[in-house]
């Protein structure tokens, strides 16, 4: 598809739709919408605008498509894949405005949000009112909840209470032509036709842009139990977590930490935590509910199956304080590694119980192209984030080689039965690899979709395929 540029006219159209002082052309205005969180990725845009409703992005959407100008829709650009990058340059047009928590129904346990609130604000709102909105990604202090539903992001309570794709019910949507639709019903059931609303999960802002979300809420158990448990090596910590389920329990958290992750950690950040010899990984473990004899049974089993893995110890939480300081070591890992290298993130996922094949064989991929790695994840739902380390490698050997690593890594994970993203998404970095697991039916497919919605291919053009 070949794009127009945005002349003067244009430029004066949209500024008459959402205000001079919400359009933005100068180079360092538009400096911070030249990137997300991917690495070291820049493509500006010709104009960034800040919209404050619906028939606002109507509007523009309906000028850009008809003029060829490419769109890109953009959270709080906390993206790992690219998905937010105009590389088409065009128009972005900018979420942040729309951050009201419309209401919050208590008597049907939902609530309607604009898609600009920050995920841990909204949360916070409804655990207020006894709640519980429990997709909690790493970046929930900063990332905006409209991302979140774009890219199908996660966080570490997937593993007890389901991805974002259970508790979405319906959505306000400007499509790419312009008109506005709802997708769904604000309903626990739907059986009336496609699912739009599903299918708008993880479309990364290629169908159209959500601009209202109404989520299922579900109550907040009462109490928490947060424990420590550490291993020689990555494989008895991975062993141990399908052998959880299998005895029954689903913890509510239950994450990985490579022992190089946490020692990062503590270096970046001072924290006051012993790292033992002959530690290799960690498992986080957490169990919620409302009974304490019930909660502390499930430990007792949860004890019984980690010491069939040579677990070293466990450390259980004693206050709200140090379980604050256990999740900001896991949350923070990915700050503390980008700090400390050169690297690049990748995401993956298998069924649970591949996972110590997975991590052997992404060290094994390492040792052969020459790079390290750091992995850390929510390891209860199979999904495990690589940080490949530059390390050693040259300069040429990171700029070329390491693609080949990579594509050996997503190789393996396919092999075992898992696929190429688990919640960060495809964007731009990752869409060369869909193909390892994705047939030319299932791209077509995927492409026949996107023509149906946006018939111009003006919106996040060059994303997914």
């Amino acid at each position: 598809m070949k794009f127009n540029s945005i002349t003067a006219d244009i430029l004066q159209q949209i500024k008459a739709i959402v205000g001079d002082s919400n359009v933005f052309t100068l180079r360092d205005d538009l400096e911070k919408y030249s990137h997300d969180e991917t690495e070291d990725l820049h493509y500006y845009p010709e104009v960034a605008v800040k919209p404050k409703t619906a028939d606002e992005i109507s509007a523009l959407l309906a000028l850009c498509n008809a003029k060829l100008i490419p769109v890109t829709p953009r959270g709080a650009g906390t993206g790992l894949a690219g998905g937010a990058l105009p590389i088409h340059g065009g128009l972005i047009i900018s979420m942040e405005r729309f951050n009201t928590i419309i209401s919050i129904d208590e008597r049907n346990l939902q609530a309607t949000v604009e898609p600009g609130v920050i995920t841990e604000v909204f949360m916070n709102a409804v655990e207020e009112k006894g709640l519980l909105y429990p997709v909690d990604p790493a970046s929930k202090g900063s990332c905006f909840i409209g991302g979140n539903m774009a890219n199908c992001s996660g966080g570490p309570r997937v593993v007890k209470y389901g991805t974002i794709r259970e508790y979405v019910l319906n959505f306000e949507v400007v499509l790419p032509t312009g008109e506005i639709i709802w997708t769904g019903a604000n309903t626990l059931k739907y059986a009336s036709g496609y699912n739009l609303t599903q299918l708008m999960i993880g479309s990364e802002g290629t169908l159209g842009i959500i601009t209202k979300i109404v989520v299922k809420l579900i109550p907040k158990p009462t109490q928490t139990v947060l424990m420590l448990a550490s291993f020689q090596t990555n494989e008895q910590a991975c062993g141990a977590v399908s052998a959880i389920f299998r005895a029954g329990i689903i913890p509510s958290a239950l994450e990985f930490m490579e022992r190089r992750g946490v020692e990062w950690v503590v270096e970046h950040d001072g924290i006051n935590f012993d790292i033992k010899d002959g530690i290799g990984a960690y498992l986080l473990i957490e169990v919620d509910g409302n009974n304490a004899d019930v909660i502390f049974g499930d430990c007792e089993t949860i004890n019984t199956v980690l010491e069939e893995f040579d677990c070293q110890d466990i450390l259980f939480a004693d206050s709200s304080a140090q379980k604050e300081e256990l999740w900001y070591m896991r949350r923070t890992m990915a700050v503390s590694v980008k700090s400390n290298s050169v690297y690049k993130e990748e995401d993956t996922v298998v069924p649970r119980a591949e996972l110590p094949a997975l991590i052997k064989g992404i060290k094994a991929i390492g040792e052969k192209y020459g790079f390290e790695s750091v992995c850390y994840g929510h390891a209860g739902d199979g999904n495990l984030h690589v940080n490949i380390i530059k390390a050693g490698m040259s300069d040429a050997d990171w700029n070329t080689k390491l693609k080949d690593g990579i594509k050996e890594i997503f190789e393996l994970t396919v092999a075992l039965g898992g696929t190429i993203s688990g919640e960060h998404g495809i964007g731009l970095v990752q869409k060369e690899f869909m193909p390892l697991k994705y047939a030319d039916i299932n791209l077509n497919l995927m492409r026949g979709i996107k023509q149906v919605f946006d018939p111009n291919g003006i919106l996040n053009p060059g994303k997914i395929f």
